[in-house]
């Protein structure tokens, strides 16, 4: 080793180690202490002095676009969900558009999703699971969900199959998975594509006929966010992953501009053809490297947003079991409430990594004085206590005003009538129970939740 490079590493160190030190007298929050009045949010970002060394040894290499720690990233998160091939990109949103432009190329040969082709999903959840399906001119189905389970009601399945159906994709609501042993045996009946959005969801367990995996392994593409508030961060980010080579390569090229090339950042030639092959109506020889077999996008997240991530892999086991512990704890504590509110359950077969706590005041409702309990009461009473609160996102996405111009037309379909996740509008809410909460915390939202229904 150069007598440079020796001092490079030395000097390396001592910033690091400046870091840590930084880390623990200034940024390391005390979780443990609470007054009532102190903020409790419904999420955050939990981390120590290793995400923030990280971040700050990859600031060193000022390598700005994926790098090496993008590469540690993609192939530990593939290794603990037990995948081939994971994919990060710079949000949970872009993961989902990368993931259903996958299933449009042409290379699908007739299972391709055209224009026209229908995709059964839910009205109730996040838009960017339905965005990227209508942006391209296919048509959702909207299905209903189920309380207490705020998933896919997969009754309706048959009703929704039609001629047009190509694929199901829907998300996993607040770490609770949908019904997968009907949704992938009706996929796997009618030769559709499936899209688990996993992005409220990671770290969740599944099992089908005495196998258990991971959510978002049970289809044919996952998808991940990594926004602070999810269950591991590195700010903004997301993650496309799945077993299918064909798909991975796809899943590559609309991610990377749509190029036919895979070579990584900053690599000529990796494939050793660069100047040898013949593509369109291009000339023979043409660079590969500028060769374009899609019409993609630039959706890469940077080497310092993995840096973060593959210090937070790490502690992913760890936050799963303390949102169960939350969960469980919050449950037991509300569980004499049931004339008031709907509590959640897990799904059967299913062991959730929760994202939240999500109830439903029962309609009709009152408290000890005979006085109607709404959703808006609790929620006012938690944020007074300085409590943070959530909607189950969009409630009944087709409602809102997104959707006036698609009113009346073809855009999309629905399947029944919605009641369930027109109930959810109007009555459900959610608190959370990430890893930066504790029993002493969980009791007080428990608490003001019964001063506010009884």
């Amino acid at each position: 080793m150069s007598k440079d490079l020796i001092e490079e590493k030395k000097a390396r160190q001592e910033i690091l180690d400046k870091v840590a030190e930084y880390y623990k007298n200034f940024l390391k929050a005390d979780t443990e202490s609470f007054t009532e009045g102190d903020r409790i949010p419904y999420a955050g970002r939990v981390f120590d002095e290793k995400e923030v060394i990280n971040l700050v040894d990859s600031s060193l290499d000022f390598w700005l676009t994926a790098g090496r720690y993008t590469d540690e990233f993609e192939k530990r998160f593939a290794q603990l969900l037990g995948v081939k091939y994971a994919n990060l990109v710079n949000s949970g949103s872009s993961a989902n558009l990368i993931a259903f432009m996958a299933l449009t190329a042409p290379e699908l040969g007739d299972r391709q999703i055209k224009r026209g082709d229908e995709v059964i999903t839910v009205a109730c959840g996040f838009p960017t699971t339905v965005a990227p399906i209508m942006q391209y001119g296919a048509i959702p189905v909207f299905l209903d969900v189920t309380v207490p389970e705020y998933n896919i009601d997969v009754t309706e399945l048959k009703a929704a199959l039609s001629e047009k159906t190509k694929a199901v994709m829907i998300a996993h609501t607040l770490g609770n998975p949908f019904n997968l042993g009907e949704i992938k045996a009706f996929c796997d009946k009618h030769n559709l594509w499936l899209v688990e959005d996993n992005c409220d969801s990671l770290g969740s367990e599944y099992t089908i006929d005495g196998e258990t995996r991971y959510t978002g392994t049970w289809g044919d593409i996952g998808t991940s966010s990594f926004y602070p508030p999810h269950h591991i961060t590195m700010g903004e980010g997301g993650c496309v992953y799945t077993n299918n080579a064909l798909l991975n390569k796809l899943i590559k090229s609309y991610r990377d501009w749509g190029r036919d090339c895979v070579c990584p950042p900053g690599k000529d030639n990796f494939c050793g053809r660069r100047f040898d092959g013949q593509f369109g109506q291009l000339p023979v020889g043409y660079d590969h490297k500028y060769v374009y077999s899609h019409l993609g996008y630039n959706l890469k997240a940077t080497d310092m947003q993995a840096a973060v991530g593959c210090a937070q892999l790490d502690k992913l086991v760890g936050f799963a079991d303390s949102r169960r512990h939350n969960w469980e704890r919050l449950h037991e504590d509300l569980a004499d409430l049931g004339d008031v509110l709907i509590l959640p359950e897990a799904t059967k077969g299913s062991k959730p990594s929760w994202f939240g706590f999500i109830m439903s005041v029962r309609d009709g409702a009152v408290d000890s004085k005979g006085e109607p309990v709404t959703r808006n009461r609790i929620t006012r009473a938690l944020e007074d206590n300085n409590i943070q609160t959530r909607l189950l996102f969009s409630g009944n996405i087709i409602r809102h005003p997104a959707f006036d111009e698609y009113r009346d037309t073809d855009a999309y379909r629905v399947v029944g009538d919605l009641k369930t996740t027109d109930f959810i509008m109007n009555n459900s809410f959610w608190v959370g129970v990430y890893p930066g909460l504790n029993d002493t915390k969980i009791d007080f939202i428990a608490n003001v939740i019964r001063n506010a229904v009884r």
